[in-house]
Order: structure tokens, then C-alpha cells, then sequence
């Protein structure tokens, strides 16, 4: 028999710089049940940090978003998602540069694959930024969960100062934008 509650969930897999910044907003996110850093895309089993950090595996760090559609669309998450990092710079976010940083939406269904086209067009059409969108698309490959030490890491290091000078600021403007979408 199956879970309805599993039913009732849909992951997601994004890429947008540090995965420390993009997990710290999603972790407040309402309808939002689990968010775990990692890395996909690559072509390298099992990277490290370290390998990932080289640029060599080819690996964004990422993170996986579950969440509950009846809570929260998948369009709503990538809104998100958009409006918390940079999708108009190749290969990096702010300091942060290498293709381990790009900005990517690995879709795990057609109907996440339209969606994620459709606000891409829409975003580039309203011309929200002055560059245009160098978002990558594509299917969701082998996600390899992070390093224990990566999973909540600003909120088990939010005093340090990569945290406080990149990741706090992140997390401030998106719990100013989105007040009546964080958890309660």
C-alpha cells in the first residue's frame, strides 16, 4: 500500500551558488518539509567537497527541496529561488566562481521542466534584471548528499564570517520579501 503522506510531496533540485545560502532561505520557507545540501550534475561518483571545490566533477552544489504541492507550488518555489540569488552570472555567485556555483534547476518531470521554461520566459520578458537568464535546465541526475558538517550549516554557523557577510544578508532580504511565506 502506498504513503499517502509521501503522495503529497514533490522534490525539487536547485543550484544556485553556495548551497549554504540557498538552503538557509529554503529551510524557512513554508510547505517546505526537508531541505538537504548536495551535489548533481556531475560526472563523478561520490565527490567530496574538496573534488566538488576543484571544479573537476563537473557537480553544481545543490540543494533537494521536498515540499508539499497543496502547501506550495513548484513555480512558487523557483520564484523563490530566483529572487534569492543571481541567475544572470555564468558559473558564479558574487565571489563564489566556478561551475560548482552555476544556477541550475534540475527538473524531475516534464510538467517541473515546463514550469521552470515558462518562468524563465516570463522573468526574461519582464526583464527583472538587466542580463539575460543563464539558468541551466535539465534532468535531475544522482544527487550525492553533502558532508554532514553542510547540512543546517548557518544554522549551526551563523556567527561566522562567510555566514554573516554572504548568507545572512541573503536570508534578511528574503524574510523581508516573503514574510507571510516563512514558517510559523
Amino acid at each position: 500500500m502506498s504513503d499517502p503522506v509521501a503522495l503529497t510531496r514533490e522534490v525539487s533540485t536547485l543550484g544556485g551558488g553556495c548551497f549554504w545560502c540557498i538552503e538557509a532561505v529554503f529551510d524557512q520557507l513554508a510547505g517546505v518539509t526537508d531541505v538537504i545540501s548536495g551535489y548533481t550534475g556531475g560526472r563523478v561518483e561520490n565527490p567530496t567537497y574538496k573534488a566538488v571545490c576543484s571544479g573537476t566533477t563537473g557537480h553544481a552544489e545543490a540543494i533537494q527541496v521536498t515540499f508539499d504541492p497543496a502547501q506550495i507550488s513548484f513555480r512558487e518555489v523557483l520564484e523563490v529561488f530566483f529572487s534569492v540569488h543571481d541567475p544572470t552570472t555564468l558559473n558564479r555567485q558574487g565571489a563564489d566562481v566556478g561551475t560548482q556555483y552555476r544556477s541550475a534547476i534540475f527538473y524531475h518531470s516534464e510538467a517541473q521542466r515546463a514550469t521552470a521554461a515558462a518562468l524563465i520566459a516570463d522573468l526574461s520578458a519582464s526583464k527583472v534584471w538587466p542580463n539575460p537568464i543563464v539558468t541551466e535546465v535539465r534532468p535531475a541526475s544522482q544527487f550525492y548528499v553533502a558532508e554532514d558538517y553542510h547540512q543546517e550549516y548557518f544554522a549551526q554557523n551563523g556567527r561566522q564570517p562567510y555566514c554573516q557577510s554572504v548568507v545572512a544578508p541573503k536570508v534578511a532580504k528574503f524574510r523581508k520579501q516573503y514574510a507571510e511565506r516563512l514558517k510559523r
